[in-house]
């Protein structure tokens, strides 16, 4: 979630001001006296307000937000039937980790991992094991935890005393790696981006490991540019590098978008438990699993993968229960609207949704490419995500003024600079998901073209500070 802080006492407005934010229809039955309970903005209301006023004051400030179709930077889901959202605010109430008083929700909990074990080729998806998370961020912290405990286990007359544990991954990672890698203490010993490589070289990651690493993740569709790291010669380097030294290194997949997408449009692609060095995986339940956030996934090849000490039991909700997340109380909503997907849709569905989407993108990617102002990094045939960035041509603006024009019609193209080694590189990334059709892809390439002879009237580019031209890059 991100930091807030409280605001200064300067910035609440007077009484009188606070009056003018009411809509004097909003007392209902007495205009003057909703007018008259207008509440301060940071700090709690002396007293109670009807409810509908309550709605009415917060429903007017979020209108304010963007429009969540039009939001292009995301890669969460932002819509989903109506009858699945009957059945989440059904479900709104329910309490996941009280098992023995919601025991059918865990069933269907139990469900989904069990398919999710078998959409992924688990060697014996009866013995896999798995939980339900709020999102890829948590999964990932249990995936990194558990490949953690056991590389201590392994190293016990070593750990903690002299050796520090590391963790191989590409630089293009999601934020959430390195929160894993500060808060638990590990050195993150990152790929750099080379030329046109925007992922992790699989010889790279293996030359970065040593006897203190616990892991190397690999990811199945980069938030950068959509691209698929290649799992399988990951796995084969390591196979290598352990013939050679001895070193047994296993591999994390993170599949946060791309696990949900490539068993449906990808069936010859190997990269999940086929691969007897990929140890676990996790994907994202409100990414390409097309539910609402948050629900994540996340699943280990059998339980030897999860050291039983990582799972707690508890039985003062009723009966004896094993956890493992970092949260306890959260709602059961999102993984009933994930069962419900997966029921409703089944692999035919999912695989028309999925196909759709690729589609969609691949399509926009073409004709945006045929404006002749820009250069495609990627083309949406893996992730249904591409990135561009200006042609080499083009010298009157740049990604960050696409990005800002773009925004004043209504869509959120985030614009960002990739890490090393190409920080000289800066693009434009486009997300399709379910629900972003080939009409409203037709609206957006309008207003590029309604856009591109004002830029390119432009002197030069008008983006001053671009580390801070868009507040969102993953």
């Amino acid at each position: 979630m991100p930091l807030h802080k409280g605001s200064p006492h300067g910035t609440e407005p007077s009484e009188k001001r606070r009056r003018l934010a009411l809509n004097p229809f909003y007392g209902e039955a007495d205009p003057v006296a909703g007018m008259e309970s207008a509440p301060p903005r940071h700090r709690l209301p002396d007293g109670p307000m009807p409810p509908s006023t309550a709605y009415s004051l917060v429903h007017d400030e979020l209108m304010l937000d963007g429009n969540a179709r039009l939001n292009l930077a995301t890669f969460v889901t932002t819509w989903m039937e109506p009858q699945a959202g009957v059945l989440m605010g059904e479900c709104r109430d329910k309490n996941m980790i009280d098992k023995d008083e919601y025991p059918r929700t865990a069933e269907l909990e139990r469900r989904c991992v069990a398919m999710l074990a078998d959409l992924w080729n688990a060697p014996d998806p009866s013995t896999a094991v798995g939980c339900s998370t709020t999102g890829s961020s948590e999964a990932c912290m249990l995936s990194g935890m558990a490949l953690k405990r056991r590389w201590a286990a392994r190293n016990a007359d070593r750990y903690p005393a002299t050796a520090r544990p590391n963790l191989v991954m590409g630089i293009n990672v999601q934020v959430c790696w390195d929160k894993f890698c500060n808060f638990w203490e590990i050195e993150p010993r990152l790929v750099p981006m080379e030329g046109d490589r925007f992922h992790l070289d699989p010889q790279a990651a293996a030359d970065l490991c040593d006897e203190n690493t616990i892991g190397v993740v690999g990811i199945l569709g980069s938030t950068f540019d959509g691209s698929y790291e290649p799992i399988a010669e990951l796995c084969a380097a390591l196979d290598a590098l352990q013939e050679r030294t001895g070193l047994d290194i296993p591999v994390h997949v993170d599949g946060a978008s791309g696990a949900m997408v490539a068993p449906f449009l990808d069936e010859d692609l190997v990269w999940d438990f086929r691969l007897p060095r990929v140890s676990s995986i996790n994907t994202s339940g409100h990414k390409y699993g097309l539910v609402y956030p948050g629900v994540g996934w996340a699943l280990w090849r059998s339980p030897a993968e999860l050291p039983d000490e990582l799972v707690f039991r508890v039985n003062y909700l009723g009966g004896d229960m094993p956890t493992f997340a970092l949260n306890f109380s959260r709602p059961g909503a999102q993984v009933v609207a994930q069962y419900y997907t997966f029921l409703r849709l089944g692999r035919d569905g999912y695989r028309a949704v999925q196909q759709v989407s690729r589609d969609v993108a691949t399509s926009l990617a073409q004709q945006i490419e045929k404006l002749g102002d820009f250069r495609l990094l990627t083309r949406g045939d893996q992730l249904p995500v591409f990135a561009l960035t200006t042609a080499p041509d083009v010298e009157a603006y740049d990604v960050f003024d696409v990005s800002r024009r773009l925004r004043e019609q209504g869509w959120l193209v985030p614009a960002y600079t990739f890490p090393a080694n190409r920080q000289d590189l800066s693009v434009l990334r486009v997300v399709c998901r379910n629900g972003f059709s080939s009409d409203l892809a037709e609206l957006l390439l309008e207003d590029f073209r309604l856009i591109l002879p004002d830029l390119r009237r432009q002197p030069h580019p008008l983006s001053k500070d671009k580390q801070a031209a868009t507040s969102f890059h993953h």
